[in-house]
């Protein structure tokens, strides 16, 4: 069965995360993704390592590019960007993220491509966007999530000198943004089927990374009040937050009063129910430091297995603080296949994080490893331009690609 997005060509001129991580979305839904690369050099990404595997493949480009195949072409020649305008004539949707103005530098912004391909959907993927007082900054997920407030809030609680704010642990705002983007696409896929217009997608970090302060922006804009930093605590729900056990962690998830009056029940604190200082979720935020003392105590006199069975088999939401490998080799993440492999160019095995939605109709799918630098370029070129093998190879004489 043809996948849901097999009618749809992508041009990707974008690298390191973002792009890439909306393209391969789209590439997961059967999209025809076409990356295009500096030649000798490629994605920035390939070089990000170690790990590589034995090809030389960095594990962070492995982790973006699935699922599409790699054209080079060298843009500082007027050659390369005729090939590259040619291919756009012809594409659906085209996914850059230079610094803002940098594709119009080239001659190959939105407006000079669309005169070619009306119906032509330009996505751009920036640090700050097309316009701003920051917009033509260069955008890095760490930047941005230091500039975009997240990090005031992540880490340890202490305040003042000693409290060192943490960024998240893997490229949130890239990645976000890239979701963004492939939702963005989708949506102007739906608006071009209705009206044949194209359009132009600006998609920013920054306003990603500002977006997903989700209910942390909410109570400031409520309130006027500076979110405080909890740790692995939650400002407005308690206790929603790690515990330390006999042997190692877990994270309790108490969401609601009847949630509450099971843990108490649970760790043999039936009093705690009708207690005023914890009866209700207000309540115990006014008293968070009694009650969290109370049950760190409780936590530490069993494992966290006991814990988690003992509090599973009463309804109240925890789970284990498991590492990346525990995580990945879980039996549960085992059942949904999240872990699949395939075999790149090299004949290296490639393992990969599967894809997210599970369709019954069009599932998204792994057809294509992610490919060597400029595998394609010589089946794109065939494919789409009808170009010969001596004009092929006269092209890269000329280090046109």
């Amino acid at each position: 069965m043809p996948q849901a997005l097999s009618h749809i060509t992508v041009l990707d001129i974008s690298r390191v995360l973002a792009g890439p991580y909306a393209t391969m979305t789209l590439g997961d839904f059967g999209a025809e993704i076409i990356k295009v690369e500096q030649p000798g050099r490629g994605d920035d990404s390939r070089h990000w390592g170690p790990p590589f595997t034995a090809g030389g493949q960095s594990a962070y480009f492995l982790c973006a590019n699935r699922n599409k195949r790699s054209l080079t072409l060298n843009l500082k020649t007027q050659a390369g960007r005729t090939i590259f305008r040619q291919l756009a004539a012809q594409a659906d949707v085209v996914v850059e993220n230079f610094k803002a103005g940098g594709m119009e530098r080239l001659g190959l912004g939105c407006e000079s491509l669309r005169a070619d391909n009306p119906g032509l959907i330009y996505c751009a993927i920036t640090g700050y966007g097309q316009s701003g007082p920051d917009h033509a900054l260069p955008g890095y997920d760490t930047v941005i999530q230091a500039q975009g407030g997240i990090m005031s809030v992540t880490g340890p609680t202490a305040s003042g000198t000693d409290g060192e704010p943490y960024k998240v642990g893997v490229a949130i705002a890239d990645i976000t943004a890239g979701l963004h983007a492939a939702v963005a696409i989708l949506s102007a896929l739906q608006h071009r089927a209705r009206t044949g217009e194209g359009q132009q997608i600006d998609i920013a970090l920054y306003d990603t990374q500002l977006s997903w302060l989700a209910n942390v922006a909410s109570s400031y804009l409520l309130s006027g009040e500076p979110p405080l930093r909890y740790g692995n605590a939650h400002g407005t729900v308690v206790p929603y937050q790690t515990f330390a056990t006999a042997d190692g962690h877990l994270m309790l998830a108490v969401g609601n009063d009847n949630q509450f009056a099971a843990l108490a029940q649970a760790i043999g604190e039936l009093s705690w129910s009708d207690d005023p200082r914890f009866a209700t979720n207000p309540s115990r935020v006014q008293h968070r430091d009694a009650l969290i003392t109370a049950l760190s105590s409780h936590f530490r006199t069993r494992t966290t297995s006991e814990w988690i069975e003992r509090l599973r088999a009463a309804g109240v939401p925890c789970g284990p603080v498991n590492d990346i490998p525990t995580a990945l080799d879980s039996p549960q993440a085992q059942h949904r296949q999240v872990v699949q492999h395939v075999t790149d160019g090299y004949g290296d095995n490639i393992p990969q994080i599967a894809p997210v939605p599970k369709l019954d109709r069009s599932p998204p799918r792994i057809h294509r490893p992610p490919p060597l630098l400029g595998e394609h370029t010589d089946e794109v070129l065939r494919e789409k331009l009808g170009l010969t093998p001596e004009k092929i190879d006269s092209l890269r004489e000329s280090g046109v690609i």
